[in-house]
């Protein structure tokens, strides 16, 4: 799996209209931009693995919000097991489809 990383410009993108501290700004820009490893923060500041995670994760989210390809929609939805095993194969295509567009730019 490939690891996640922005480029300062991502980076600031994606935390412009996030409501988050300035630790959690810390922690996402040292994995997302500085390559850090994640386990560096459970040490620095005492906290969960979970917690570290999750900061990585908020501002990984926005950024992939913010940069959804041309013609494609973010959606949330609550489904039986069996119809959101079928979205998430789906997503999983488009993302394939939209990865192989980019790349043909």
């Amino acid at each position: 799996m490939k690891k996640k990383s922005l480029t300062e410009e991502q980076f600031q993108s994606a935390i412009q209209d996030l409501e988050i501290g300035d630790q959690t700004k810390e922690i996402a820009y040292g994995v997302l931009v500085e390559g850090k490893i994640q386990a560096e923060f459970v040490l620095k500041y005492g906290l969960s693995r979970g917690a570290i995670s999750q900061a990585v994760g908020r501002v990984w989210a926005s950024h992939e919000t913010k940069n959804l390809p041309d013609g494609y929609e973010l959606v949330s939805a609550i489904l039986p097991k069996y119809r959101a095993y079928l979205v998430k194969k789906w997503g999983d295509e488009a993302r394939h489809e939209a990865k192989q567009r980019k790349n043909k730019l």
